[in-house]
């Protein structure tokens, strides 16, 4: 991980509407981040989004990676569904795929690979969708992002030969386990307190549960990625506040790093 990610950076997820539907501000998200993850059709996302976000990454200098998710439009790939390891498989090429001929097009490198929502949270749940999801994005040869903790994830990456950029979360809720939540089931993290988690995370490696405890992460001091949600009411002046935080850490903790 230390030799990708050189510094504290901000991940996005973006290109999250579907035609005439639009969700979060991504022109003006883009100016503040440093990595796009973008949506690939299945949970949101469209042909002609996903060609609008790859150039909106382009001109700000942002990395562009795979935001694929399950095939749910109606609940943004939020909601529990089975899927076949198979077809898991051929679904994450399939998305993948479209976004990466995408980028070939427009001059943009594939930089990543994050799944998004309920097919993290699947993954976490069963080894077998987590091989499949994971062998589907081997063919890629990039790096996968997911949350700090993802022990089978992890491990699959390094029998695959895949870097695992392991991240943070502020604008969501971890458990007492240390493990993130899903949407819906804690209270809207505040802006004020986007900017204090950062903080704490970079400086004590730690962040607060659901419960308003103290819950040890473990970077070990070095460098990761903070995931930010496009989607959220508020995600405008979350990532002014994510941004003026991490720009402090990196001042105190990795000046030197490009």
């Amino acid at each position: 991980m230390e030799d990708i990610v050189k510094k504290i950076e901000i991940n996005c997820d973006m290109g999250e509407g579907f035609g005439r539907w639009k969700m979060g501000p991504d022109e003006e998200l883009m100016k503040y981040v440093d990595v796009a993850n973008i949506a690939c059709g299945f949970h949101a996302g469209d042909p002609s989004i996903m060609v609008k976000s790859v150039r909106l990454a382009k001109a700000h200098g942002v990395k562009a990676g795979a935001h694929p998710g399950l095939q749910d439009l109606f609940g943004f790939g939020r909601r529990r569904m089975t899927v076949d390891p198979a077809d898991m498989y051929a679904m994450v090429l399939y998305q993948v795929g479209a976004l990466k001929a995408i980028l070939d097009a427009e001059g943009v490198p594939l930089n990543h690979i994050k799944p998004h929502g309920e097919l993290f949270f699947y993954m976490q749940r069963d080894l077998k969708i987590c091989r499949a999801v994971l062998e589907a994005c081997a063919l890629f040869k990039v790096p996968i992002y997911g949350a700090k903790g993802s022990a089978d994830e992890k491990a699959i990456c390094e029998e695959l030969g895949l870097p695992f950029i392991e991240e943070a979360y502020v604008d969501v809720a971890y458990d007492k386990n240390a493990k993130i939540m899903p949407i819906g089931q804690f209270k809207t993290i505040t802006t004020e307190e986007i900017y204090t988690k950062t903080l704490l995370i970079g400086r004590t490696d730690h962040s607060i549960d659901v419960d308003g405890d103290k819950v040890h992460l473990g970077f070990g001091g070095k460098p990761f990625s903070i995931c930010l949600h496009s989607d959220m009411p508020t995600a405008l002046e979350n990532v002014k506040q994510l941004r003026k935080a991490v720009d402090e850490l990196n001042a105190e903790k990795f000046p030197t790093a490009s």
